[in-house]
């Protein structure tokens, strides 16, 4: 597995990655009308540009396996993890993990002392795993939809 820094041309697979893992992993936790809120699938060209924007401006980082866009991360400068998104067909192989660590290694870089991240139902665990500590349940909402996910922090020496 190849993580490179982020580049304008990945843009495209970025957002369709999105999509399809949205629509597939989070279904177990989210309702159709929920991920139709948080994803919509008629929005791909204006995410694109408002994305493409935001991963510019912050820390971001993809990991592609023989080519193929497999995951990305982003985090702000002042250390909110924004997005992380592992491929719906290469979860639970260590991507986001690897992905996490990568992050975390340029937050230290930066003396950054703590990282935030709003996760999702479906990777809360996933943060509590790696020493994110939960600060509160959040509902938030969209076109009258409400999605819940869980502001968490992780705290570095």
């Amino acid at each position: 597995m190849e993580i490179t820094r982020f580049k304008s041309s990945d843009i495209q697979e970025m957002v369709t990655l999105f999509y399809e893992t949205v629509h597939s992993i989070n279904a177990q936790d989210y309702l159709q009308t929920q991920l139709d809120v948080w994803a919509p699938k008629d929005d791909q060209a204006h995410k694109e540009q408002s994305w493409l924007e935001s991963f510019l401006n912050n820390i971001t980082f993809v990991a592609r396996l023989n080519g193929l866009l497999v995951g990305f991360i982003d985090m702000t400068q002042h250390g909110y993890l924004d997005r992380i998104y592992v491929h719906k067909d290469f979860q639970r192989q260590g991507i986001a993990s690897l992905l996490v660590h990568v992050i975390e290694t340029e937050a230290k870089k930066l003396a950054l002392t703590e990282l935030t991240v709003d996760a999702s139902i479906t990777a809360m665990s996933f943060f509590m795993n790696r020493g994110y500590q939960f600060v509160r349940k959040q509902n938030i909402e969209r076109k009258g939809v409400t999605l819940v996910n869980f502001k968490m922090i992780k705290l570095f020496r």
